[in-house]
């Protein structure tokens, strides 16, 4: 049996077309959109992120008690090849820059930080 600590993450947005949109633009590409029905709420609005068959997914969603913020784990997204082209996408589609493309040491590669549309603390990863 394969096994991976992270299976699914979930990214929550306050304005679910502005996350959709500013994700969209980061990872050039348009995200499917579909709702999860919850048993006596509203629904999970979830917009999925790119991923390969079997491999670890995620989507910016949206339900009211879901909040965006900066404290918490932080997430490192897969910016491979270039994460300089991934940040700087970011950047144009409004996110903050907190910390910017710096080697991680020891071959781990690369990493920087930023605030996302909605305010959430997120990071890049990548090898080069």
């Amino acid at each position: 049996m394969e096994r991976n600590a992270i299976n699914w993450f979930e990214i929550p947005s306050t304005d679910f077309d502005r996350a959709t949109t500013f994700y969209g633009a980061v990872f050039e590409t348009s995200l499917p959109v579909m709702e999860m029905p919850i048993p006596g709420g509203d629904p999970l609005k979830m917009a999925m992120l790119p991923a390969d068959e079997g491999k670890v997914g995620g989507a910016v969603v949206y339900l009211k008690d879901h909040r965006p913020g900066t404290q918490g784990p932080l997430l490192y997204l897969n910016a491979n090849p270039d994460l300089q082209a991934y940040l700087d996408r970011a950047v144009a589609a409004g996110a903050t820059l907190l910390v910017p493309k710096t080697e991680i040491g020891n071959g781990y590669g690369f990493m920087a930080v930023f605030l996302d549309s909605e305010g959430n603390h997120m990071a890049f990863h990548s090898n080069a």
